[in-house]
């Protein structure tokens, strides 16, 4: 089974973005509405000019009362201490990224991921809201995501967050079996995710996301069956299911290495992947991405992640916090992953030895910079387009954004990899590219063509 299961992480992620996004503004300025970023056709007829498209923001919280045995995420447990001081360097860096953009962005999502950001007050949350509110233009409807350890919360905390605009939760639920908690070391259970779920509707938080984790260690799919129909009857909105992998330097890593834990069976995670396909399905769920599903409404309304489309779509991104990473203005950033030197960079500022700053979108804090050419562009927009299970790559999305047709650039690839039964065209028109059913199993081999 390819890692393409596996969870894409909010901090490290590489995608490119682009500056620009004045028209944007003036159209809003002119009273004339955004479209529906749920609308696939309507978006992508849009933002073909990545010079139009929003801007999302990712905040990383990496502080943690425990870090877990297979978390390699740039989070850090014992480290309260400095939370304060870490909340001031995150508003001077929106500050200084709004100060060089030459332009008020328009923003349509924020994502607080971690880390665990439920570790911050109302007010800590209150006050970043505010500071970016000040710097940014917020889209009316913007979407606010706040990750959570089921744990950490209560109805009043969740009221407040409500109250200051977060109107999304992700939930790391991961497993409904306690055994299965301990071995991941996780500090909750399955009540507490009960609780954070019956608490978050009567919140009025009405966009609500479950990780679950598959293919651990004496998992059986019986177990794995029971987790997700456990999390099926909580009706959350959304639900994001990875395969476990053993990263380099984890505790579960080192198990493994030592003989102390069984390794993960990635024939049985594969069975696991599928029938879970099967059966959200019948749950009334539409799986969009490849680890992903957003519950089908009625009513219309859109649940699936909009923060996490804007990097499957390929469009700018500012990563704020100690190592997170963006796209932007045509270059890739990342930030220092210690907490204390993101602090130290942000509390310093520029120095006069740094000729030519600021150029945006980079800040103190950042450490490494790539400037992202058009041929990787092309590459990157197919490696990450190919995750979504529907949209996939449109050959007038591709036509309009680089001026090339999608077959003249890659068609050797493609047609290898329809024959091989990866990718598919769908579509009127044959106009859509996107993995089969077999191809979001082997993800990575179709991924790795492009780039």
């Amino acid at each position: 089974m390819a890692s393409s299961l596996t969870r894409v992480p909010q901090v490290g992620q590489s995608f490119v973005g682009f500056e620009g996004v004045s028209e944007v503004i003036g159209l809003c300025k002119a009273g004339l509405s955004l479209p529906n970023p749920g609308d696939y056709t309507l978006f992508s007829l849009w933002y073909t000019d990545p010079a139009m498209a929003p801007y999302s923001l990712y905040l990383h919280i990496p502080f943690c009362h425990h870090r877990c045995a297979y978390c390699d995420f740039n989070t850090y447990a014992g480290l309260d201490e400095l939370i304060p001081a870490y909340l001031d360097a995150l508003c001077r860096e929106a500050q200084l990224l709004g100060d060089s953009a030459g332009a008020r962005l328009l923003v349509h999502t924020i994502f607080f991921g971690g880390g665990t950001p439920s570790l911050l007050s109302p007010g800590e949350i209150g006050h970043i809201l505010q500071v970016l509110a000040d710097l940014f233009s917020l889209s009316e409807g913007i979407e606010i995501t706040l990750e959570a350890n089921p744990g950490t919360l209560s109805v009043e905390y969740l009221r407040d967050l409500r109250s200051l605009g977060v109107n999304r939760l992700s939930l790391g639920m991961q497993s409904a079996r306690p055994e299965e908690l301990r071995l991941l070391e996780r500090q909750h259970d399955y009540n507490d995710v009960v609780n954070a779920v019956n608490w978050s509707r009567k919140a009025g938080i009405n966009n609500l996301n479950l990780d679950l984790i598959f293919g651990l260690p004496y998992q059986g799919l019986d177990n794995w069956q029971e987790n997700l129909e456990q999390a099926i009857q909580l009706r959350p909105d959304h639900l994001s299911l990875y395969a476990l992998t053993l990263e380099h330097g984890t505790p579960m890593a080192q198990w493994v290495a030592r003989g102390l834990l069984a390794e993960p069976d990635p024939d049985l995670a594969a069975e696991m992947y599928e029938w879970a396909v099967e059966r959200l399905v019948q749950g009334g769920y539409e799986q969009y991405e490849i680890s992903n599903w957003a519950y089908h409404a009625d009513s219309g309304v859109q649940f699936a992640c909009q923060h996490n489309l804007q990097y499957w779509r390929n469009q700018p991104y500012l990563g704020l916090g100690a190592g997170a990473h963006g796209f932007a203005n045509g270059l890739r950033t990342a930030n220092v992953l210690s907490p204390a030197a993101y602090i130290q960079r942000c509390q310093d500022g520029w120095v006069s030895s740094q000729e030519g700053v600021p150029v945006f979108p980079l800040t103190p804090a950042t450490v490494n910079t790539q400037p992202v050419d058009r041929a990787t562009e092309m590459g990157e927009t197919m490696m990450m387009g190919l995750r979504l299970t529907q949209e996939g790559v449109s050959r007038i999305v591709f036509q309009n954004r680089f001026d090339q047709a999608l077959v003249e650039v890659f068609g050797e690839e493609i047609d290898e990899l329809v024959a091989l039964g990866l990718l598919e065209w769908v579509g009127p028109g044959q106009e859509i590219l996107r993995l089969t059913a077999r191809g979001r199993l082997l993800g990575n081999q179709v991924f790795m063509r492009f780039i």
